[in-house]
């Protein structure tokens, strides 16, 4: 293949964007489709064995316009060139410039890819772009977070089109990649990306302050969506995501964006996830928690030896943080060979999904590579490629969503660990949180921030114990009344202004649905049992039918969680089976599930039917909960129904409509790493009645998929 030339001037440009690559197979069809003239630099890591002989430079050298250089250390990075990592090495970037190191094989696992995003993304910011091609394992995932965090774009190819998905599965899994396309087809949407006038950042942020209006209906419809106002989020984080989905949609002004989200409710989730981008790991800033459990964690646990020991870790995204915690807790009190009643009263964050996935404990190799194996060993299960936390690490830790903005502090606490959290919030707004966690603290509590925050103008509330990592000591003043912490009001409704279209469209669609509920109305209590349509949320959207013996309104802040209102015998089952039939997108049906009402002991059947959606609707799925007369049970049923939950519990799973059916055999048990439900029905699996504790036959596939919950 003929190369055009490229003068020494050309190629000497700063590059437009950073480009990093991260394959173990593969590449080629992406490079043959990129001209030599897009004004970016590529650098590839390629996660291979040591052992490896690879042949990519020559391969790469025949099927690219572009020069393929081997990376050197101290090489200044130039546009339109294509770097490749030597082997046996690790690559960062400082300044541009590429750095080399020898892999260490004393640590276990390496990862190439994760280290080099994660080095990009810090030394580059929003210039920066990640690429995961194919290949095994979950190298880059990490990495992604990262180039994320720091406003970069992420490009995933689909798992359908890789020859290794492990690499593209794990990606993708995040949430956060770009765009997900075939090798092929990925150099065309970048170049398009990268020439969008947004690319040049001229002016972005006077542009989108002009349009306050539209982000007012922007932010309308993130609370709509989540029930979270990012009003007094820090403008600079909320207009630099904003602006980069623009960028990613081929929109460019702000007034077509709003348009764009009010006609794609996707949109305003996808917005919603980036703006609440966890990047967190696993003993973060090791150095920090070396101190901790040095200093910060004896001298708690030594105080407070006579009494609960009470921990919070808020913004706790993933769980990683609320772990690290709990680990460093039990290392401090096998070293000094004591044992305290400690408990990490609770980790929270207003993201459930995060919440879900950090009750679960289970991570990518990835994600736990960093820990010393010995720790691995102690604290974690391998179940193929993946990790989980120990059950005894578990039972250390309850996992809830709770808004620390809006919802009421947590009290008597020794402990609370807050990092990289307050940076995303308005100087106003931090005041408020760092009274509110003042107000939580013992005296002579620890709080524990991130390496870029500071308790600002609370110097009379805490000590420092450790100004670089930012671990201080409450000095037991207290700022605020008890009553004056039960809530925030942090800004008065949005009132959005909705598009004359949109306004017509809203219009037929509420016309039908006013329709359609005096037909369902008119069925209940006669041909349709007790309906309750939930979102995947598990939040209570509507009901059909009586429910007054076995939905309750508990006292306090008003819930929709199903989990919270439902009868409690009924709420495990039932949050689980409705997690269960959206994450494996199938019907679920449940029988003879026992519980008691009104002092009578009941049985019902349950069923979760997913509802068909159109194109952009929130999935939604119906409950159904019917009694089951004594007359339709067996003798033996009958026999155990004065004895609470001890009945056999079948589960049968109904595909949805359009999905296989398995013909001749069970489609197999649920899988491990279903998601679970949140908040309140954790702590009520720690409080079971007698007749749950006593249960002798346990349902056969929700015993499966609870397996590896949360106690």
């Amino acid at each position: 293949m003929k190369k055009s030339k490229v003068s020494s001037s050309q190629s000497l440009v700063q590059p437009k964007y950073y480009v990093g690559v991260g394959a173990s197979a593969g590449g080629l069809d992406f490079f043959s489709r990129m001209p030599n003239d897009s004004g970016m630099a590529f650098i590839v890591i390629q996660h291979l064995s040591p052992d490896y002989k690879s042949m990519m430079v020559e391969l790469l050298s025949k099927r690219t316009l572009m020069e393929v250089k081997r990376a050197e250390d101290g090489l200044l990075v130039e546009a339109n060139k294509l770097y490749l990592i030597p082997p046996k090495t690790n690559l960062t970037i400082f300044h541009g410039k590429l750095l080399l190191t020898e892999q260490g094989h004393d640590r276990g696992l390496n990862l190439p890819i994760d280290i080099f995003f994660r080095s990009l993304a810090e030394d580059q910011g929003d210039k920066a772009v990640g690429i995961v091609l194919s290949g095994t394992g979950s190298d880059g995932m990490r990495g992604v977070r990262a180039i994320k965090e720091a406003g970069g774009m992420v490009m995933v190819q689909t798992p359908e089109s890789a020859k290794f998905d492990g690499m593209p599965r794990s990606a993708i899994s995040t949430g956060l990649a770009d765009f997900m396309l075939p090798a092929d087809e990925m150099p065309a949407q970048l170049l398009q990306f990268a020439e969008f006038p947004h690319s040049a950042k001229s002016d972005v942020k006077s542009r989108l302050e002009r349009g306050e209006t539209y982000l007012d209906r922007i932010f309308s419809l993130l609370r709509d969506h989540a029930k979270l106002d990012f009003t007094h989020y820090k403008p600079s984080t909320v207009l630099r995501r904003i602006e980069r989905r623009m960028t990613v949609n081929s929109i460019a002004e702000l007034s077509d964006y709003v348009q764009f989200m009010e006609r794609n409710p996707r949109e305003v989730s996808v917005l919603y996830k980036e703006l609440l981008i966890g990047v967190t790991s696993f003993f973060r800033d090791p150095e920090a928690f070396e101190f901790l459990m040095r200093k910060a964690i004896p001298e708690i646990l030594s105080k407070n030896a006579d009494r609960e020991i009470r921990f919070w870790v808020a913004g706790c995204s993933t769980g990683e943080e609320a772990y690290s915690v709990a680990i460093a807790c039990k290392e401090t009190m096998a070293l000094h060979k004591r044992s305290y009643d400690v408990k990490i009263l609770v980790a929270t964050d207003v993201d459930q999904t995060a919440i879900q996935q950090a009750g679960s404990g289970i991570y990518q190799a990835s994600l736990v590579a960093d820990l010393p194996p010995e720790l691995q060993k102690k604290y974690f299960h391998v179940h193929g490629d993946v990790y989980q936390v120990s059950r005894s690490l578990r039972e250390m830790v309850v996992f809830a969503q709770h808004n620390i903005i809006r919802d009421p502090p947590f009290t008597n606490i020794d402990f609370v660990s807050c990092r990289n959290l307050l940076i995303y919030l308005q100087p106003n707004l931090q005041n408020k949180v760092m009274e509110l966690f003042n107000f939580s603290l013992n005296p002579g509590g620890i709080l524990f921030l991130g390496s870029s925050e500071t308790i600002g103008q609370h110097e009379h509330y805490f000590d420092v114990l450790q100004q670089r990592w930012k671990i201080y000591k409450s000095k037991g003043r207290k700022g605020l009344n008890a009553e004056n912490c039960g809530r925030l009001h942090v800004l008065e409704p949005i009132r959005a202004r909705v598009s004359a279209p949109v306004r017509k469209h809203l219009a037929v669609e509420l016309e039908d649905e006013r329709m359609l509920e005096r037909f369902v109305l008119s069925l209940a209590g006669g041909i349709l049992p007790l309906t309750l349509i939930v979102n995947e949320r598990l939040e209570l959207l509507y009901t059909i039918g009586d429910g007054k013996d076995i939905l309750k309104m508990p006292p306090g802040r008003t819930q929709f969680n199903i989990a919270n209102v439902m009868e409690k015998e009924l709420a495990i089952p039932l949050a689980t089976s409705i997690q269960r039939s959206f994450s494996r997108n199938e019907n679920v049906a449940y029988s003879n599930l026992g519980f008691k009402s009104a002092g009578k002991n009941r049985k019902v059947g349950l069923k979760v039917i997913l509802l068909g959606t159109k194109k952009n609707q929130e999935p939604l799925a119906a409950v159904l909960i019917e009694d089951i007369p004594d007359a339709k049970l067996s003798p033996e049923q009958r026999k155990d129904d004065d004895k609470l939950c001890r009945g056999r519990h079948t589960a049968h799973v109904r595909p949805r409509a359009g999905t296989p059916v398995h013909q001749g055999k069970s489609p197999g048990p649920p899988s491990r790493s279903l998601k679970l439900p949140t908040r309140s029905f954790r702590r009520q699996t720690r409080s079971f009645s007698p007749a749950m504790r006593n249960c002798r036959v346990p349902m056969r596939s929700f015993s499966r998929s609870t397996r590896n919950c949360t106690p």
